[in-house]
């Protein structure tokens, strides 16, 4: 994974044309670059970025972004009852004890 100004993208490696190919993930819009070294792949990434965000600019256009920190989420009514009592145990906000419980769990992935 790479990050660049808070945009983040995935790379494969295709050994037989010996090159890294990647691309900007969590946009709608498709952003890819590809480089034959680490440097070269970095240095692509930082272009590939800079180039999307000029071309937004030129269009009038916002730039997609990665994540705005906000989603919703479904649950049973059950859970979610469950969810704010432990959070209200612990002297936490609803919010904050789910964001403690995302951060636990992408903390062991």
């Amino acid at each position: 994974m790479m990050t660049y100004k808070r945009y983040n993208a995935v790379v494969e490696f295709d050994e037989d044309a010996m090159i890294f190919h990647g691309e900007v993930i969590g946009i709608k819009d498709i952003v890819t670059f590809q480089g034959r070294s680490p440097e070269e792949l970095k240095q692509a990434f930082k272009d590939s970025v800079e180039d999307y965000l000029e071309f937004c600019r030129e269009r009038n256009e916002k730039p997609d972004r990665p994540f705005s920190g906000h989603f919703v989420v479904r649950v049973d009514p059950d859970i979610h009852r469950s969810a704010y009592v432990a959070a209200k145990k612990h002297g936490m906000t609803l919010n904050q004890f789910v964001r403690e419980a995302i951060e636990e769990k992408s903390l062991q992935s």
